[in-house]
């Protein structure tokens, strides 16, 4: 008799319209008498907990398409985000990480072919602007920040932080104290430099001179080990993108840019090392060096080959460099022939090789012959000089 009076199952748009009310409640009666709040902070929770297993599915089950776009319609037709965003402190920690991954889903999920979280982020930037003050918050930095990074991955809301100036922020977020706070703030800088290529170019073009003087002093040239390996390796990320060709030109047209790469040469950690080679390889290819850059190479010529020639990697990279640059023409040709390849682009096989079937070389093999390819081409460069 008790299985017939059981409750009917809420429906994933009931789910939503009920923590919408309770987020209202919570929100709008700081007052109300402790056993009652209890009460509906358990309801929501539960719900919390609801709508995250619709979107992932749960340990039976695969999430399904249709309640998927039911729950993501009815989020967004209101101000379910906005309330959960401001009422996220109120929560405890499980349903923050509950809230954070419900977000998250909601930003990939499609209704009628079209991303209605980008569609809602647009008409309501100023939550952007609570996600990027987050990280002033050391309790909630890592679940704004999260969120954030998942709101990034819309265009529209990529162009808006680096347009509102919230970039400028993440200089000073990236060094701050806290080690997990610092790093979530660097994952996200990395993803709004990273993700739209377009986007990035043109605000590279327009803002570069305060931009890459932010970088380099507060970045490059910062205190702390782990902020200098990460911003040289983003660097190398960002110029050698294609989207951003001009603004790598005019990087590697300046003499104080060079003159801190060579700093990040002497760095006594291989994986520094490695990632400002990447970029300084960039200044040796210029073929229209300003005079200055090549009286700073010219000056530190010998410093540099012998840097170049007992250049070691972490990864057990030990080359010994031939000594006359017509050896090191020879052996560039050589590792192009067996080994074609992009300017640190990806390696591929040439199949009209004759020895190709024969002689097909490992990934490791082809790894090895690019970062030669790369040292002896620094190499001849300074040796032209």
């Amino acid at each position: 008799m008790k299985s017939l009076f059981k409750s009917k199952p809420r429906t994933p748009v009931e789910v939503v319209r009920q923590t919408r009310e309770l987020l209202v409640f919570v929100d709008s009666n700081p007052e109300v008498r402790e056993s009652k709040r209890e009460e509906k902070m358990a309801d929501l929770y539960k719900n919390l907990r609801e709508m995250k297993s619709i979107l992932y599915g749960n340990s039976e089950s695969e999430p399904l398409s249709e309640p998927c776009a039911q729950l993501t319609q009815e989020f967004f037709r209101e101000n379910t985000l906005r309330l959960l965003i401001i009422c996220l402190p109120k929560l405890n920690l499980e349903a923050r990480k509950d809230a954070t991954q419900i977000v998250a889903n909601l930003q990939r999920q499609q209704v009628h072919s079209r991303l209605i979280a980008s569609d809602y982020l647009e008409k309501n930037f100023d939550l952007i602007d609570i996600l990027v003050a987050g990280y002033e918050n050391t309790d909630m930095a890592l679940h704004y920040g999260a969120m954030l990074r998942d709101c990034i991955r819309h265009q529209s809301v990529a162009r808006y932080v680096l347009e509102a100036a919230h970039v400028k922020k993440f200089f000073d977020y990236i060094q701050l104290p806290n080690f997990d706070i610092a790093a979530d703030a660097a994952a996200t800088f990395k993803e709004l430099m990273t993700r739209h290529k377009s986007t990035v170019a043109e605000f590279l073009s327009r803002n570069y001179d305060w931009f890459f003087a932010e970088y380099n002093s507060k970045l490059l040239e910062s205190s702390n080990y782990i902020t200098r390996r990460q911003a040289t390796k983003l660097l190398g990320d960002i110029l050698l993108d294609r989207s951003n060709s001009s603004v790598m030109m005019r990087y590697v047209s300046s003499k104080d840019n060079l003159r801190i790469l060579m700093n990040l040469l002497r760095e006594s950690s291989k994986s520094i090392q490695m990632e400002a080679f990447h970029v300084f390889k960039l200044f040796a290819a210029n073929q229209n060096k300003p005079a200055d850059i090549v009286k700073l190479l010219v000056t530190n010529r010998s410093k540099l080959l012998r840097f170049l020639t007992d250049f070691k990697s972490e990864k057990g990279w030990n080359y010994k460099l031939p000594s006359s640059s017509i050896q090191i023409r020879r052996s560039v040709l050589l590792v192009i022939k067996c080994c074609p390849c992009s300017f640190r682009g990806r390696a591929v096989r040439s199949r009209q090789s004759p020895s190709y079937e024969r002689d097909c070389i490992s990934r490791a093999e082809v790894t090895n012959a690019i970062q030669n390819s790369e040292l002896l081409f620094c190499t001849e460069m300074m040796l032209q000089l």
